[in-house]
């Protein structure tokens, strides 16, 4: 919990797990920290302005329903077809997409909040208008909720490259025709190969 509460500098508005490493994974430190920062002892930041990122750990998100927060929940997608999300997050193989998205459904009933999709965009692997049609009839049943569309940042290692920025718009409208609101993000950190899906250890040859 030490080490989470170290890394808080300054006096932030904001707070969100997410980066390396799955939350949902580590949840009791996880869950001390959280209640530390939004405590009025401590750094008081309200739990609506406290976002935890998961992948989708279903029996983390059940217990965090029991806990009656009212932080922010974000659950990295990145396909709407199983096949594809378990080439893209192997952890696929463990809690399908039927089930997740019956664990975001449970998730918004008990809480009354709303849930944040994230999906990051690759060109050729999950951006045609497919994948939109695809994302956009799995969410429909699942509401309130939206999605943070983000172009996929160049990995060396990968060789990933985001779509082109017309593609990207035609998703986020297919997304808008069917009742989905939808971002798209802005990217920050890549100058510094820190932004989102770049964090990774080098190792030197």
């Amino acid at each position: 919990c030490g080490e989470i509460l170290d890394q808080i500098r300054g006096k932030p508005t904001h707070v969100v797990f997410m980066g390396t490493g799955e939350p949902l994974d580590n949840y009791d430190t996880v869950l001390k920290a959280i209640r530390i920062i939004n405590s009025d002892y401590s750094f008081h930041i309200g739990a609506r302005r406290i976002t935890l990122s998961t992948c989708g750990i279903i029996p983390g998100m059940e217990r965090l329903v029991e806990e009656k927060l009212q932080v922010e929940l974000s659950v990295s997608l990145h396909a709407a077809e199983d096949s594809l999300r378990t080439r893209l997050m192997p952890i696929n193989k463990k809690y399908p997409l039927k089930e997740l998205m019956g664990a975001c459904e449970e998730y918004i009933q008990k809480t009354g909040r709303q849930i944040t999709f994230e999906y990051i965009l690759m060109k050729g692997i999950n951006s045609d208008l497919q994948s939109a049609q695809q994302l956009g009839k799995m969410l429909k049943g699942v509401k309130p909720c939206k999605v943070n569309l983000i172009a996929a940042n160049f990995i060396e290692e990968l060789k990933i490259q985001a779509p082109e920025k017309k593609e990207i718009m035609l998703f986020r409208d297919i997304l808008v025709k069917n009742g989905i609101p939808a971002t798209i993000r802005a990217s920050r950190g890549e100058d510094i190969q820190a932004a989102c899906g770049q964090l990774r250890l080098r190792h030197e040859s």
